[in-house]
């Protein structure tokens, strides 16, 4: 029997390429650098709770509001370093992953390939589009973060 929550799931995948103007050494250490704060970069409300970061892991709690309601999600990192890292995410809402790879394009230019498959478990989930449309905000802000910080580092 298919319970009620399986009836309105929903998935879809997408890809999304970023150019990044920094070396790969340090795209990488920036982007898998997870912090409580880095929310912040991105206007963000959601807050981050650390629980586990060494070289190779990264595992931290995401708690947000949704329709008014607290929800909350575990974010389990997978780093491959230096060139690429894996997301696994389960949440109240929806669960995810995400694959994020670096390739060096020049000796100060870097592209961060993405690609995510998401499963909804609830009503009126976001749409592919809406879905797109959002990773290319998010991820505009942290380019334009990681490029001043590495331009401020450089002086």
């Amino acid at each position: 029997m298919i319970g009620l929550a399986d009836s309105y799931t929903k998935t879809h995948s997408y890809r999304v390429s970023k150019i990044i103007h920094a070396p790969l050494p340090f795209v990488y250490d920036w982007c898998t650098d997870y912090r409580e704060s880095d929310p912040r970069i991105t206007g963000s409300k959601a807050k981050r709770k650390m629980l586990l970061k060494t070289r190779r892991h990264v595992i931290y709690i995401s708690s947000y509001r949704s329709g008014g309601k607290p929800k909350i999600g575990v974010n389990i990192v997978t780093l491959y370093p230096q060139k690429w890292w894996h997301l696994d995410f389960i949440g109240d809402e929806d669960d995810e992953t995400g694959d994020y790879r670096l390739m060096r394009l020049g000796p100060r230019r870097t592209r961060l390939d993405m690609s995510f498959a998401e499963h909804f478990k609830i009503r009126n989930a976001p749409t592919k589009a809406q879905d797109l449309k959002h990773t290319h905000e998010i991820w505009d802000k942290y380019v334009s973060a990681l490029e001043r910080d590495y331009v401020r580092r450089n002086k």
